[in-house]
């Protein structure tokens, strides 16, 4: 079966081609990023308007690049939630007319669950069941993952996702947006250990997360050091980073002990982070599990995991109608 996918939950407008939820034909993927870094965050009224432009050239590049027309698609996927609404409604819509001219089924897909099966689109996919991480700007949460449409919810952040700490903490130090990528690279060239910030961990039984402190203590030393901290930036940037890679990092092994499954996935934007996919290799291979994370291009939003997650929730007979609705809040039983 081949699948387009449509994503434009945020800021991302995306369209792929997949077959048979593994084989990626194609995958593009139009930024917003350089729109969005001048007001430090996503606009969604600039995000909703971006998507209306790139949509159409987005979604015929992808066949292209598939050598592939409309007429040799079987189905199509589009994610439904969680996100911007006014986002949602450009992918979710097209996909609407699309499907209706062109007599094909279509599903609207879960955002959080098509990253969830992101990692069935590397060469090594893990063995059900297994252990999740989605770490992201939006999301933190930990799943028990049980087939490509069953997901356990074991526990997720209480305030800030750990991407949005990221952001926050290099909207301080003036280094930018967004600020997963500035901080990955500044923290190399400081020290983990000369500025120590506190670890949530909450109930160390437990998985919920909770970073706002971490954000908080971070900008309590830039208020008390505020003579010395530009100095101090990378280590500051890396003593932070190392704060939340750790709870990251243990909450997932624990998961994995808790559930008694061999098997663990990092996935979303933060995933493409070096140093917590470094540190999840060295505890996990400490442990014995064996880890999965997508290549870094399947880190961050993209339509091959909504046309993969699509294919396996087709294959179940789900089917998305004329007057489905787009959704901004994840829905748990």
């Amino acid at each position: 079966m081949i699948v387009l996918g449509i994503e434009t939950s945020c800021d991302e407008t995306a369209a792929a081609v997949v077959r048979d939820g593994r084989d990626i034909l194609s995958s593009v993927v139009a930024s917003q990023i350089d729109i969005h870094r001048r007001y430090g965050g996503v606009v969604p009224e600039l995000a909703s308007r971006k998507h209306l432009e790139a949509i159409v050239p987005v979604v015929e590049e992808a066949l292209d690049n598939a050598g592939i027309t409309a007429k040799d698609l079987d189905a199509l996927a589009a994610t439904q939630g969680p996100g911007l609404v006014g986002a949602l409604l450009v992918g979710f819509s097209f996909a609407k007319g699309y499907a209706y001219t062109l007599d094909l089924p279509w599903c609207g897909v879960n955002h959080l669950e098509a990253h969830l099966n992101s990692v069935f689109l590397e060469p090594t996919p893990p063995a059900f069941p297994f252990a999740a991480l989605l770490v992201s700007g939006g999301h933190t949460s930990i799943y028990f993952v049980k087939s490509h449409t069953e997901f356990e919810f074991m526990g997720g952040t209480r305030d800030d996702a750990a991407g949005e700490a990221f952001d926050k903490v290099s909207k301080m130090l003036g280094l930018g947006y967004p600020g997963g990528p500035v901080i990955g690279k500044l923290s190399e060239s400081g020290d983990p250990t000369r500025i120590r910030f506190p670890r949530p961990f909450l109930d160390k039984t437990e998985f919920d997360f909770s970073f706002s402190g971490i954000k908080t203590a971070v900008n309590r030393y830039i208020q008390t050091h505020a003579a010395t901290y530009a100095d101090e930036i990378p280590h500051i940037v890396s003593g932070f980073q190392e704060a939340v890679v750790d709870v990251l990092v243990f909450k997932l092994i624990r998961a994995a002990e808790d559930r008694g499954c061999g098997h663990i996935a990092v996935v979303g934007g933060v995933a493409a982070n070096r140093r917590l996919r470094d540190r999840v290799i060295e505890e996990a291979g400490a442990k014995g599990l064996s880890v999965h994370i997508p290549p870094i291009d399947l880190c961050g939003d993209n339509a091959a995991m909504i046309a993969a997650a699509g294919y396996h929730s087709l294959k179940k007979g789900e089917r998305s109608h004329l007057n489905s609705d787009v959704y901004s809040r994840h829905k748990r039983a």
